[in-house]
């Protein structure tokens, strides 16, 4: 379907399948919900245990909110077709195609792994006259810089650029030939032009009259045709001066074919750097590079030939009173982001078909599909713009950021989850963005806890970051929807203290005989059941052609990582300096069970808990069995929660 052509225009949208059953089920599942919260609120509460029972009450009642913020964000997810770039109707002229710059951002990751990404990236699917490639070495390094060279000779020495550069240079050569031509022609002219001249001054002492009329006549002719035309001179010069102009553009061709280049900024010892984000925008400011648009990539992710033709028509429209295509306001694209070294049973919870499906859909039907830093195409000119209006303000509040000025002008800065602050600046503004549900780049995922913990930590603490600088609810210039979908992303953090006190409910009861409702009967099951089935069944139809498999590690980890998600808002909160911590691209080997003592903690507690009421049934002691039931099967839950993070703690590839 997404490489079809058959339809009519070379785009086009529509709702995801089962949207209708969804919205159903969705507004089934708020009522279920909010008439469960009321008996919660109005029958429940154990006001003998008010320091439990009050906190599981506000951790359901979080709940409760986030999955409404959730069904409301899934409202209207799209599924977009598009035409590739060179199948566009009418044809988009070659001569009229945008530059293009990839920007390949690295740091200290592994020498082979960028060479891979840069080999693909030069091998894209289009013009090579009209494609750049920039390595961003952030480390400076001279391997990086050597391999740089190294690739960009082998590139030059490929049968497409040499065929290119023998075209550049049968042009140049004929234009060559032409201007020794006009510059043998310019004595000639200059002579001819002498010889009218002396003929028109023979006129007036001419004795013989046929001749004096005959150049009268000339003379006559010659100033008529003076106003209407350039001498001959003139018009020589003239050409002269366009076909040099014309050599030097065609020598810079020539020049311009060495498109793999190399960029490492200075990083002058105290002033703020800013990481991806800073060297990004240096490579936007440094006057190094000049394409329309600006494709991402981080140095792990590989791209595919057709990266380029499949993104580009969605920032053009055709205008039929010109009868020519012209920029549209859409400021970025993003493509869906995929791992091509996953294990089986993915451990660590990376395959991303919820986020890069259904939320992303959701989000681009409500025009706030967000930039993830990578796979992405960028407008030159809203980036710029939009910068700069940033940095001006920033500049007014302090003078002394004009040192930054090529760190803070493009990508956002102020978050080290740059690539969301970025499309919230760019939405603001009154661009537009665009979600492309295809697999155009294939990247490398983590493959151990440690790296995968640092990544989930940069991530939840960026989005508080921006929560806190640049709160989405009272960002000027953000529609309603907008602000509900940023604001969806970073309520989903502070799940770190609701999955706390779930987890320890059961282990409170099961040692100290304290729960958090006064009743566990009838009634809770009349309530608690209908809401949590409707719940169910609502994400069901929300992840439909998900496996599984895949949703159940998705909650898995949304309930295990609480720890880190409580970190992340205490270290934001605290004011302590964050800094941006490049994810590892090779396995850190090593088992890491000492990175999640809460997590064992809370497992080895709920086991106990099980065990003890196992014992006390045993001896026929076992008081209030229905409860205590309860409570175990509450236990089980947890533990299979918990198991896949601790599991990964101590997984070896093969």
């Amino acid at each position: 379907m997404t490489n079809s052509a058959s339809f009519p225009g070379n785009s086009r949208s529509k709702l995801k399948e089962r949207t209708l059953l969804f919205r159903y089920l969705a507004e089934i599942n708020i009522i279920f919900g909010a008439w469960y919260l009321q008996w919660r609120i109005t029958h429940s509460i154990n006001f003998d245990a008010l320091w439990l029972s009050i906190p599981l009450l506000l951790a359901e009642i979080y709940c409760y909110f986030g999955s409404v913020i959730f069904v409301i964000g899934l409202w209207r997810p799209l599924v977009r077709q598009v035409k590739s770039f060179d199948q566009m109707t009418p044809p988009f002229p070659k001569s009229d195609w945008p530059n293009v710059d990839v920007f390949v951002t690295c740091y200290n990751e592994p020498l082979e792994i960028v060479e891979q990404t840069a080999k693909a990236a030069l091998a894209i699917d289009y013009p090579p006259t009209k494609l750049r490639v920039y390595l961003l070495d952030d480390g400076d390094s001279a391997d990086m810089r050597a391999m740089t060279q190294r690739l960009c000779i082998e590139d030059l020495q490929s049968s497409l650029l040499q065929q290119q550069a023998e075209q550049i240079l049968t042009e140049h050569s004929a234009m060559v030939a032409r201007l020794e031509q006009l510059e043998n022609l310019t004595p000639r002219a200059q002579a001819a032009e002498q010889w009218l001249q002396d003929s028109l001054s023979e006129q007036a002492t001419s004795s013989d009259k046929t001749t004096a009329e005959l150049l009268k006549s000339l003379r006559q002719f010659i100033l008529w045709l003076a106003p209407h035309s350039q001498t001959l001179q003139e018009r020589l010069t003239s050409e002269r001066v366009t076909l040099e102009e014309a050599i030097h553009q065609k020598e810079l061709e020539l020049v311009e074919l060495a498109r793999f280049r190399y960029i490492a900024r200075p990083k002058p010892i105290g002033v703020p750097h800013h990481a991806k984000a800073g060297n990004l925008n240096y490579a936007i400011f440094s006057g190094e590079t000049f394409g329309d648009f600006i494709l991402t990539l981080d140095a792990d992710h590989i791209p595919k030939p057709q990266i380029i033709k499949r993104i580009l028509p969605y920032f053009y429209t055709y205008n039929l009173f010109s009868g020519k295509y012209e920029y549209n306001q859409v400021a970025f694209v993003q493509s869906r982001q995929d791992f091509y070294n996953l294990p089986t049973g993915d451990p660590f919870g990376h395959k991303a078909n919820l986020f890069y499906g259904p939320f992303q859909q959701g989000k681009d039907g409500m025009n706030a599909a967000f930039y993830t830093g990578t796979n992405a195409m960028l407008r030159r000119e809203a980036l710029v713009s939009v910068g700069l209006q940033y940095f001006a303000d920033e500049f007014a509040k302090d003078e002394k950021r004009l040192d930054e000025f090529e760190l803070i002008g493009g990508i956002s800065s102020n978050s080290i989850t740059e690539d969301m602050n970025t499309a919230m600046r760019l939405h603001s503004a009154g661009w537009k963005s665009i979600y492309h549900n295809e697999i155009l780049a294939e990247g490398l995922a983590p493959d151990d806890l440690s790296s995968t913990l640092k990544q989930r930590l940069r991530w939840a603490q960026g989005t508080i970051q921006v929560l806190v600088k640049e709160n989405p609810l009272t960002k000027p210039g953000l529609t309603f929807w907008q602000r509900l979908q940023y604001f969806k992303t970073m309520y989903g953090y502070f799940s770190g203290f609701a999955s706390l006190i779930f987890i320890s409910c059961p282990i409170i009861y099961f040692f100290t005989g304290i729960i958090p409702l006064n009743t566990y009967g009838y009634d809770f099951a009349l309530h608690f059941l209908p809401a949590f089935i409707m719940n169910r069944l609502t994400l069901l139809a929300a992840t439909w052609g998900i496996s599984a498999r895949e949703n159940w590690r998705s909650e898995q980890y949304a309930i295990a990582l609480f720890p880190l998600f409580i970190q992340a808002i205490y270290s934001v909160i605290s004011g302590k300096k964050i800094k941006f911590q490049v994810t590892p691209k090779q396995h850190q080997h090593g088992i890491y069970i000492w990175l999640l003592w809460p997590q064992i903690t809370a497992f080895v507690l709920n086991i106990l808990g099980i065990l003890w009421s196992l014992y006390l049934f045993l001896i026929g002691q076992l008081d209030s069995p229905w409860i205590r039931l309860m409570n175990t099967g509450w236990a089980i839950y947890n533990l299979s929660l918990l198991w896949a993070i601790i599991r990964a703690s101590f997984w070896q590839p093969q």
